[in-house]
C-alpha cells in the first residue's frame, strides 16, 4: 500500500494519493523530454499545478499523459493528466527546467560545504 493515502483504514479506502500522482506526473512529463536532450542535460521539476478530481483505488492502473506546450529558454511546460480507467482523475500544468548536470552538481555540491 505505498501509494495510498496515510489514513486509510478506519472505514476510510486505500486511495491513491496525491503526492504519488505527482511523482508519476513528473516522471512522465520528464520521460518526454528525455530523448531531446544533449548527453549532459536533465531536466527538473520548477512547478506544478493540479486539481485533484476523483479518487483511485490503489491497485488500478493509471495512465499519464503530457505533451509540450511551450517552450521559453530553458523552460518547458506541459499540460499533464493522470486517468485511472473510469475517468480523468488529475488535470493540471507543469513547468520543468533543462539544466547542465555539471552546472548543478556544483551548485548542490557547494550547498552541502
Amino acid at each position: 500500500m505505498n501509494h495510498a493515502v496515510e489514513f486509510h483504514g478506519d472505514g476510510m479506502p486505500a486511495v491513491v494519493s496525491t503526492p504519488n500522482i505527482i511523482q508519476f506526473l513528473e516522471r512522465t512529463a520528464r520521460h518526454t523530454l528525455t530523448p531531446h536532450l544533449e548527453a549532459d542535460e536533465r531536466s527538473v521539476g520548477l512547478e506544478i499545478d493540479i486539481r485533484h478530481l476523483a479518487p483511485t483505488p490503489v491497485g488500478q492502473t493509471i495512465h499519464c499523459t503530457t505533451r509540450v506546450m511551450s517552450v521559453e529558454g530553458s523552460k518547458v511546460q506541459f499540460p499533464i493528466e493522470a486517468r485511472d480507467h473510469h475517468e480523468v482523475i488529475v488535470r493540471g500544468l507543469h513547468k520543468r527546467a533543462v539544466i547542465c548536470t555539471g552546472s548543478f552538481s556544483r551548485r548542490v555540491k557547494a550547498k552541502a560545504g
